[in-house]
C-alpha cells in the first residue's frame, strides 16, 4: 500500500510478506491502533458526569458522542477503502492521526454539546478510522504465515487499552477536569501518527536494492571485452529511455472494487457478521445494570467488566496462535463459526443467572469467547478475498456492521425499558449470535462440498489458508511485457524472458498434474499456453 511506480527499466518480482523483520514494527503500530480504535470511545464515557453537569444534558445526550465515534469508525470504511486505494496506507493513516488528536484538542474549547458531537464525536472518529482499516491491510501486506497470529496479537490491543485509557481519563478527570483530560487524551492520540510513519511499504526497499542490482548486472553483461565502464553504463541509461518511451501505460487500480460481491465466501461472511453484531456487543452493555438489579453493589458490578478485559487480553493471542496451526488454518472459518457458536451459547445459558458467582462465571466464559471472535473476525476475511481486496473488503464490512451497530444495542435498551427484564434480553441476543455461527458454518460447508465436484472459478474462500497469488501472476505479466517491448541484445532481458515463460509453464503444469483445467475469471492472466497462472498455486511456488 502506498506503493510507488516501479523503476524504469527493472524487472518485476514479486514481493514476499517478510512474516517478521519490520513486520514486527508493523504489528505494535497496528496493536496500538487497534487499542485507541475500538477503547477510546467507551473511555470517554468516564467524562459524560461533569459533562452532564457543565451542559445541562442527559445521560443519553452525553452518550451520543461515544455512537458518533463508533458510526464514524464503523460507517466510514469505503471512504477509507478509496483514500487507501488512491493515495496508500501511510498518508492515510498521518492524515487520520492529526484529524484524531485535533478533534479532542477542539473539544476542550467547546461550549455546548452540539459542539462536542462535531469535534470529539465526527472529528476524532473519523481520525481514527483512517487510522484502523489501514493499519490491518498493512498487517495483512507484512504477515503471511505468521498471519493468524499477528491478528491475535494486534486484537489485543483493545482490552489492553480499555484497562488502561479508563483509570487514566479518571485520574485526568480528577486533577485536570474534563477540558484539561480531554486536551490530553488529544496529545496521546498523535502517537497513532508515530504508528502511521512506521507503516513503510513492502515493495519499496525490496525494489530499490534489485535496481541496483539489475544496473550493475546489464552494465557488466553489455560491456565488450576491454571496454570502458563509462560505455556500458551509457548504453543502459539508453536502453531505459527505450524502455521508457515505449512502455505501456498501466491500468488505473479501482478506487472501491465491488467486485468482491461476486465471491460467495465473502457474501456468505458479510451476512454472518450483519447478524453477529446485532446481538455481540449488547451483554457487555447490559452487564453491569443486570448485576446492580440482581442485588450486587455497585463497585462489584463494575467489576465484572474487568474480569472480561482480562480474560481477553490472553484469549485473543492464544486464538491467534491456534488458528495459525497447519491443521487449523485450512479451517479457520470453521474455528470462528466455533467461536461465535462457543459466545452464543454462554449468553443463553447464563440468562438465569441470579447471584454474583453467576455472573462471575459468565465473565470468564464470554471472555474466551469474545476474545477468539476478535482475534479471528480479520483473519476469515484476509483468507477469503486476499491481500489485494482486502482494503475494499474491510471498508464495506465495516459499513454494514455500522448499521447492525445502531440497530442492535439501541434496541435491546428499548426492549429492557418495555419488558424490566434482562433475560429476554440475554436469550435473544444469544440467538442472534448463534444463528450467525450456524450459518457461516453450514454455508460453508456447502460451498467447500460444491467446490470439490467442480473446479471453482477461483479460490474457495472458506479453505484459503492466506496465500495471495495476484501479485505474483501480475509479475509475470509485466515480464512478458517488458520482455516483449525490448529488442536489445542484453543477456538479462533474455534471461528474463526465459524466466517469466518458465514460470508460466511450470504454473500450467501444476494445474494440469492437478486435473483442475483451465478455469476463467474476472481480470485474470492467461500463461502463452493458454492456461491460469494464479489458480490453486501459493505464491512460494514463484
Amino acid at each position: 500500500m502506498g506503493r510507488p511506480d516501479p523503476e524504469e527499466g527493472q524487472l518485476p518480482a514479486p514481493v514476499k510478506p517478510p512474516d517478521g523483520g519490520w513486520g514486527w514494527i508493523v504489528l505494535l503500530g497496528c496493536f496500538v491502533i487497534t487499542g485507541f480504535s475500538y477503547a477510546f470511545p467507551k473511555a470517554v464515557s468516564v467524562y459524560f458526569k461533569e459533562l452532564m453537569k457543565d451542559f445541562h444534558v442527559g445521560y443519553s445526550d452525553t452518550a451520543w458522542i461515544s455512537s458518533i465515534m463508533l458510526a464514524m469508525l464503523y460507517g466510514t470504511g469505503p471512504v477509507c477503502s478509496i483514500m487507501v486505494n488512491q493515495f496508500g496506507c501511510r498518508p492515510v493513516m498521518l492524515i487520520g492521526g492529526l484529524l484524531a488528536s485535533a478533534g479532542m484538542i477542539l473539544a476542550s474549547f467547546t461550549t455546548n454539546i452540539i459542539e462536542l458531537y462535531l469535534t470529539a464525536g465526527v472529528l476524532t472518529g473519523l481520525g481514527m478510522a483512517l487510522n484502523f482499516q489501514p493499519s490491518l491491510i498493512m498487517l495483512g501486506t507484512y504477515f503471511d504465515k505468521r498471519r493468524p497470529l499477528a491478528n491475535g496479537l494486534a486484537a489485543a490491543g483493545s482490552p489492553v487499552f480499555l484497562s488502561s485509557l479508563s483509570p487514566l481519563g479518571q485520574v485526568l478527570l480528577e486533577k485536570f477536569g474534563w477540558r484539561g483530560g480531554f486536551l490530553i487524551m488529544g496529545g496521546l492520540l498523535l502517537n497513532c501518527c508515530t504508528c502511521g510513519a512506521v507503516m513503510r511499504p513492502l515493495d519499496m526497499g525490496m525494489k530499490r536494492k534489485m535496481g541496483k542490482a539489475q544496473d550493475k548486472y546489464e552494465a557488466k553483461e553489455m560491456l565488450p571485452i576491454g571496454g570502458k565502464s563509462e560505455e556500458g553504463i551509457g548504453t543502459t541509461d539508453g536502453t531505459k529511455k527505450g524502455k521508457k518511451a515505449k512502455k505501456k501505460p498501466k491500468k488505473g487500480k479501482k478506487l472501491l472494487d465491488f467486485s468482491i460481491f461476486s465471491n460467495r465466501g465473502f457474501i456468505i461472511y458479510t451476512i454472518s457478521k450483519f447478524i453477529l453484531v446485532l446481538g455481540l456487543f449488547v451483554p457487555p452493555i447490559l452487564l453491569v445494570n443486570y448485576a446492580k438489579d440482581t442485588g450486587v453493589p455497585d463497585t462489584e458490578a463494575a467489576f465484572l467488566l474487568s474480569i472480561i478485559g482480562f480474560i481477553d487480553i490472553f484469549a485473543r493471542p492464544a486464538c491467534g496462535m491456534v488458528a495459525g496451526l497447519k491443521w487449523v488454518r485450512p479451517h479457520v472459518a470453521y474455528l470462528f463459526s466455533f467461536s461465535m457458536l462457543f459466545n452464543g451459547l454462554t449468553d443463553i445459558c447464563s440468562a438465569r443467572a441470579s447471584n454474583y458467582t453467576g455472573l462471575v462465571i459468565f465473565c470468564v466464559f464470554f471472555g474466551i469467547s469474545y476474545g477468539m471472535v476478535g482475534a479471528l473476525q480479520f483473519e476469515v476475511l484476509m483468507a477469503i478475498v486476499g491481500s489485494q481486496k482486502f482494503s475494499s473488503a474491510i471498508g464495506l464490512v465495516l459499513l454494514i456492521e455500522a448499521f447492525a451497530v445502531l440497530i442492535g444495542p439501541p434496541s435491546a435498551g428499548r426492549l429492557v425499558d418495555a419488558l424490566k427484564n434482562y433475560e429476554v434480553i440475554f436469550y435473544l441476543a444469544g440467538s442472534e449470535v448463534v444463528l450467525s455461527a450456524l450459518f457461516l458454518g453450514v454455508a460453508s460447508y456447502c460451498c467447500l462440498n460444491r467446490g470439490k465436484k467442480e473446479p471453482p472459478p477461483e479460490n474457495n474462500p472458506s479453505a484459503i489458508g492466506g496465500s495471495d497469488t495476484e501479485e505474483a501472476e501480475s509479475d509475470v505479466q509485466e515480464a512478458e511485457e517488458h520482455s516483449s517491448n525490448n529488442h536489445q541484445p542484453a543477456h538479462s532481458t533474455d534471461n528474463a524472458m526465459v524466466a517469466a515463460n518458465e514460470e508460466a509453464n511450470h504454473v500450467a503444469e501444476e494445474q494440469s498434474g492437478e486435473g483442475g483445467g483451465c478455469p476463467a475469471g474476472d481480470g485474470e492472466v492467461l500463461a502463452r499456453d493458454g492456461c491460469n497462472a494464479d489458480q490453486m498455486v501459493e505464491r512460494d511456488s514463484f
